[in-house]
C-alpha cells in the first residue's frame, strides 16, 4: 500500500469529475473516492519507480509530460496522458493547451538558461503547469512531480512540498493551495511557493 500524499484533495481541491471522465475508470471496484484515491496512489507509487529522463531538456518536453501523467494515472484512468477535451473550473481553454504546453518548456529551457534548473525554474514551471490544468483530473500530483523530476535531472534534491512542515494534512494542503493562488495574483512573486516547497 502506497503512502498517502499528504497534499491529496478532500473536500476543497478536488477537480470535479463528470460522467464522461468516470466513463474512463479503469478498475471496476472502485465506488467511492477513497478507492479511487487508493488506487491512484498506487499508480503513482509504481511510477516513482521508473526511470527518469536524466537531462531537463528531456523533462521539457511536450510528449515527456503527457507520458508523465499516463505512468502515474494509466492504471486507474484510460484517459490518463491526454489532454482534457473540455472546459473545467480552473485552467485555460482546452483547445490553447497543446500549444501553451510547448510554450512553456520552451520558456522553461530559457530560464534555465539564464538562472539553471532550480528551485526557482522548478516552481515557476510547477505554477504554469497547474494554471494551464493540462489533465482532467491529478494536475497538482503531477505538476509537482514534474517539477521534482526536473530538479533530479539537473542533479538538485527535490522539493520536500510540506513534507518537513509540523503541519495536519488539511493545514498543509490549505498552504499550498494559498501559495499557489498567491503565484496566481502575482507570478513574479513565487516566495510562498517556494517556502511551501522546500519547506
Amino acid at each position: 500500500m502506497a503512502v498517502v500524499d499528504p497534499l491529496l484533495p478532500e473536500g476543497d481541491g478536488h477537480t470535479p469529475l463528470g460522467e464522461d471522465d468516470i466513463e474512463g475508470l479503469i478498475p471496476t471496484y472502485i465506488t467511492t473516492r477513497g478507492e479511487l484515491n487508493a488506487a491512484e496512489q498506487d499508480n503513482i507509487a509504481h511510477a516513482l519507480t521508473l526511470a527518469e529522463p536524466s537531462k531537463p531538456e528531456l523533462v521539457l518536453d511536450h510528449v515527456y509530460l503527457c507520458r508523465l501523467h499516463k505512468q502515474m494515472f494509466g492504471d486507474v484512468w484510460d484517459w490518463a496522458g491526454q489532454y482534457r477535451p473540455r472546459a473545467m473550473n480552473i485552467g485555460i481553454d482546452p483547445v490553447r493547451i497543446p500549444m501553451a504546453v510547448i510554450d512553456l518548456c520552451e520558456n522553461a529551457k530559457i530560464w534555465i538558461e539564464e538562472t539553471g534548473a532550480e528551485d526557482l525554474t522548478a516552481a515557476r514551471f510547477h505554477h504554469r503547469l497547474v494554471s494551464v490544468h493540462l489533465f482532467r483530473n491529478g494536475n497538482g500530483r503531477h505538476a509537482r512531480r514534474a517539477a521534482d523530476v526536473l530538479l533530479n535531472s539537473a542533479g538538485v534534491d527535490p522539493f520536500t512540498w510540506g513534507a518537513n512542515a509540523d503541519l495536519s494534512p488539511e493545514a498543509l494542503r490549505s498552504r499550498y493551495l494559498r501559495s499557489l493562488r498567491t503565484a496566481d495574483l502575482n507570478p513574479d512573486d513565487l516566495t510562498e511557493l517556494l517556502e511551501f516547497a522546500r519547506s
